[in-house]
């Protein structure tokens, strides 16, 4: 079979896969929470909890919106949320987008990982072949290269790094806000809002972080490679006629070791993380500002940004 071939066959299995829907909801969730987030915060700051049942509908319904009678307000307000929502929800869409994507980068390397093993491409239903002659080999390679750059690359990479930067400016602003004002941080609407947006973008970007590196650590897994040598070496034992053409895959596998090695980095976000320059920085004054506000809450001097990763 060729390199076509077994990539359709993979995509193919890809394909047919039934992605969840659960960080969908999440956005979708996240999106109404953030639209109705104004209305809240203003019943809340109104009237207590307690005395909620005291008023009418109509005095909530005022409180809540603006006014219950002029109609240019209630018109201003309603577009006002749906505008609101709507630039959310394609936001979250977006990043639904940028997760599903990778979700298939781990599956496609998954399944490239099946193909030198008969039991694992027999249950996955994909072609299984062994790394014992230097055809195979070359074909394992451009397999490997072929399958890491399909799909989209560069739009979903632009949509994680502003994704990565909007929540580095986030927090940024939470811990400068619990800083100076900790005491009546939460009595201020937009700081309600800067969490909500703090949380649920950490929860997509550690989605990111989890899926890039396993995909990472699957195609940079060199044990395919070792199996395959020692398989060779017990072949040379068995079949010493053969022990020039086999020392030839060996030396091809061991070069193709070598290769991977000096390729492959671990994983990072596209864009700032891209550049150790202003990696650094940002590490500095991210952990700076964490470490400061912890400081201040817990009373002892941390430094988290000496702590080498």
């Amino acid at each position: 079979m060729s390199v076509l071939e077994i990539s359709g066959m993979i995509m193919n299995r890809v394909n047919s896969h039934i992605p969840g829907i659960g960080y969908q909801i999440f956005g979708n969730a996240i999106s109404l929470i953030l639209g109705l987030t104004p209305f809240v915060f203003r019943l809340s700051q109104a009237t207590d909890l307690e005395q909620l049942t005291a008023h009418s509908a109509s005095e909530l319904y005022s409180i809540a919106f603006g006014s219950n009678e002029d109609i240019i307000v209630l018109s201003m307000v309603f577009i006002s949320f749906v505008v609101r929502v709507s630039l959310v929800w394609i936001f979250f869409f977006l990043l639904c987008v940028a997760e599903r994507t990778y979700k298939q980068r781990l599956l496609f390397a998954k399944l490239f990982g099946h193909l030198t093993s008969a039991r694992r491409a027999r249950k996955s239903e994909v072609p299984h072949f062994r790394l014992k002659k230097v055809q195979n080999i070359k074909m394992w390679l451009s397999l490997r290269s072929y399958l890491k750059r399909r799909g989209p690359q560069r739009s979903v990479d632009v949509i994680v790094s502003s994704a990565f930067l909007l929540t580095i400016s986030v927090v940024f602003i939470c811990c400068a806000q619990l800083l100076h004002v900790h005491e009546i941080f939460l009595d201020c609407h937009y700081n309600w809002e800067l969490v909500i947006w703090c949380i649920s973008l950490t929860l997509f970007l550690l989605r990111f972080v989890t899926l890039g590196s396993e995909t990472s650590k699957k195609y940079s897994n060199t044990s395919i490679l070792l199996t395959e040598q020692i398989n060779l070496y017990l072949k040379m034992e068995k079949k010493p006629n053969k022990k020039e053409e086999l020392t030839i895959v060996n030396n091809v596998l061991k070069l193709a070791t070598k290769l991977l090695k000096e390729l492959d980095s671990p994983f990072r976000l596209y864009g700032l993380t891209m550049n150790p320059l202003l990696y650094n920085i940002t590490q500095v004054v991210i952990l700076s500002a964490v470490s400061g506000v912890i400081s201040d809450l817990l009373g002892f001097n941390l430094k988290l940004w000496k702590i080498k990763s």
